[in-house]
């Protein structure tokens, strides 16, 4: 593979922190969650109700680890928000995590998961497996899962490489970053659920009253659930109570995700429940202070963009990414990490094109101008 060149940082290409919009009006519940966090450690099992709990599944990356809440049932059985990263270790902590609370994976009756990423459904396939238990998801996720080579390496490098072309990439950058196709042999192993479950409907799992909410954004089909008898709300990534999720444009997923998630926010914004229970960090209460901290992180850095095509005009996605501010230098940006910028940086392009505030010149590679008004 031809070698990639790094482009130079841009003239005013500037550094800081990003993805981050903390909210000093959360209040933090999950104490012994953000201690560890603080720690850099795992933190414990937790029962969080008579008949709840979190295991931490540890994960690769920054975000450490994801929580997986487990329900009693009435008539016996467990059921689960999500599974975790799949990996030995992460199937070590989740098999470990439930015989602290006396049970084990064949016990497990059903899985809610939140979206299709790999941390929140990577080892449902290995529950399903050993327990029989069905696993569902909302159908705009199970979509892109289940399409065509959607479990395929060689197509998904492909897609990857072609969404980059199209946000102005080199085929050398854009092949470099996205890797080979070895490099992501797993996703052969990615689990189809075999249930669907949409907006507003309650979860199949006996003794509780999980409601679904549909909160694009994020991804397609990203959900959370609104336990109606005790007044939890389930976040999976949707609202986190340090970092803001990652708002990307990808291959074949929505066409405007940053409105998406921003719709979704004040959807939920309009609530406060007892408790937030997110799939990372820690748990925390707040829910209107937060969505309204997110919000307004999106209007500053679509701001930011708008001052970065002011004053260079004619530029790519690609281009234009590299004048904004990020939590390191843009040199030091490559493979996913340069990914999720750039499209991240697509998704509030495409934002500001749908209010009109810019203008693109078509494909393959739109670069972007202010709207004259």
């Amino acid at each position: 593979m031809v070698a990639a060149h790094r482009p130079e940082l841009p003239e005013g290409a500037r550094t800081g922190r990003t993805g981050l919009a903390e909210c000093r009006d959360v209040e933090i519940s999950g104490s012994a969650q953000h201690e560890a966090w603080q720690a850099r450690t795992l933190p414990p099992v937790e029962q969080l109700r008579a008949d709840l709990w979190s295991i931490p599944v540890p994960m690769s990356g920054p975000l450490r680890y994801v929580s997986v809440y487990v329900f009693a049932l009435d008539g016996g059985g467990l059921g689960l928000i999500d599974t975790g990263w799949n990996s030995d270790e992460g199937w070590t902590a989740l098999t470990e995590g439930l015989a602290s609370i006396g049970a084990g994976i064949a016990d497990v009756r059903g899985a809610l998961i939140t979206h299709m990423h790999p941390d929140h459904n990577g080892l449902s396939g290995r529950v399903r497996e050993a327990s029989g238990a069905w696993i569902a998801m909302h159908p705009a996720d199970v979509a892109i899962i289940d399409r065509p080579g959607g479990r395929d390496p060689e197509q998904f490098v492909r897609r990857q490489v072609e969404l980059l072309l199209a946000l102005g990439a080199s085929r050398a950058d854009a092949e470099s970053d996205v890797g080979r196709p070895e490099e992501v042999e797993t996703i052969r192993r990615t689990a189809v659920p075999d249930r669907l479950i949409e907006d507003g409907e309650l979860a199949d799992l006996p003794g509780w009253s999980l409601r679904a909410v549909h909160t694009p954004g994020h991804t397609p089909g990203h959900l959370c659930f609104a336990e109606e008898r005790t007044g939890l709300f389930f976040a999976g990534d949707h609202v986190l109570p340090r970092i803001t999720p990652n708002i990307s444009t990808m291959a074949g997923g929505a066409p405007d995700p940053l409105r998406d998630y921003l719709e979704s926010l004040a959807a939920v914004g309009t609530t406060e429940p007892d408790e937030v229970l997110p799939a990372h960090e820690w748990r925390f209460r707040g829910l209107r202070s937060r969505t309204d901290e997110l919000a307004a992180h999106h209007e500053r850095r679509l701001g930011e963009l708008r001052d970065a095509i002011r004053a260079n005009p004619g530029r790519t996605a690609w281009q234009l990414a590299g004048y904004l501010t990020w939590s390191r230098p843009w040199e030091q940006y490559e493979r996913h990490m340069r990914i999720f910028a750039v499209t991240e940086t697509d998704a509030h392009l495409r934002l500001l094109a749908s209010r009109g505030d810019i203008t693109g010149t078509g494909s393959p590679a739109p670069t972007w101008t202010l709207t004259v008004r």
